[in-house]
């Protein structure tokens, strides 16, 4: 490893060490973290709440950092951020018109509104970049979940609806009033499945290499689920029907702890990537290729040039046009 290493000029040693973008923001969110309990909570156990809420804002502010200093939306599925646009918008509906749902500390009083509106505000910044900004970066053909019978664009409808049907049926009733209850118990439902359409482009993205800081923000927003969930695993009994039935608790509790199943692979893998140094070589046709997260390139005697594949490694079949002048073996 040291050898292939001293290969690399100094440009490139630096893109295989933490990145200073990523260490700064986590170092940001978990200082804000700490200065928002101090200001805005009372010690109740019901700031999990406004926590998951800001872990999930932090997401999207990671996610948009990360198209802006790379120029790209590789590896950013748009189905999930439409998903989240509902998920955001739903539970902005039920907090700004009742207080069912809020947490009970001081930080319900406004911040956590403040909050899930910079959410929605955040995603919406990434539709638009991805979208505009850097569509020609985007990788349409691997976002294809719920591609089946239906148009691409739709394809987010295969979660929405599902969820929307179960949110009439199983729904609870602090808000007292059928729209609120509905909006947050969908969007409860729907931030469960939202991942879907990410993690199903994960996996069929044939190079195997996730984009750094879009594994960060995908973490993020599982972190919140594990927050949040751990605040209703003891305070789901609350949440009852119209009729008294403590089934929709249940059911609300299930739903978090499927998000968290599905989100089990990718947190095993993303903790063990964070061991290990993100840099791979292998030698074809003479020549060392170093493929880094966020690009794969080729060593030369003269210089390291971009390989002129959009993934590597390339569709079985394709020629390879790769230069044979580095003398390694």
């Amino acid at each position: 490893m040291k050898k292939v290493m001293e290969l690399l000029p100094e440009s490139m040693r630096q893109m295989v060490k933490p990145s200073s973008t990523v260490v700064a923001a986590w170092g940001i969110f978990f200082f804000c973290s700490l200065l928002v309990f101090k200001l805005l909570s009372d010690g109740d156990f019901s700031f999990l709440l406004t926590y998951a809420a800001v872990c999930r804002c932090f997401a999207f502010v990671i996610l948009n950092i990360k198209m802006y200093t790379s120029n790209s939306a590789s590896s950013v599925s748009l189905k999930t951020l439409e998903a989240y646009v509902c998920v955001f918008f739903l539970r902005l509906i039920s907090i700004m018109r009742h207080e069912g749902y809020l947490p009970y500390d001081s930080s319900g009083d406004w911040f956590y509104h403040f909050v899930e509106s910079a959410s929605l505000c955040g995603v919406c910044v990434s539709i638009y970049l991805l979208y505009f900004r850097f569509r020609g970066t985007y990788d349409e053909s691997q976002d294809c979940f719920g591609n089946l019978h239906i148009p691409s664009f739709l394809g987010v409808l295969y979660v929405v609806v599902p969820c929307f049907l179960l949110s009439c049926l199983f729904h609870p009733n602090l808000n007292k009033d059928w729209l609120s209850d509905v909006s947050w118990t969908f969007s409860m439902y729907l931030e469960s499945c939202a991942i879907l359409p990410q993690l199903y482009m994960f996996q069929r993205q044939s190079s195997g290499v996730v984009e750094v800081l879009v594994s960060h923000s995908v973490f993020a927003l599982g972190f919140a689920r594990v927050v949040e969930m751990a605040f209703w695993m003891s305070s789901f009994h609350e949440l009852t029907s119209h009729s008294g039935s403590k089934l929709v608790g249940y059911v609300v509790l299930i739903a978090q702890f499927a998000h968290v199943a599905l989100m089990g692979d990718f947190f095993y893998f993303y903790f063990v990537s964070l061991q290990k140094v993100s840099v791979w070589w292998h030698c074809v046709g003479g020549s060392v290729i170093f493929h880094i997260p966020t690009r794969a390139r080729v060593y030369t005697s003269t210089s390291f040039i971009p390989h002129p594949y959009p993934t590597w490694p390339p569709p079985q079949g394709t020629p390879l046009h790769i230069p044979t002048s580095a003398g390694i073996v």
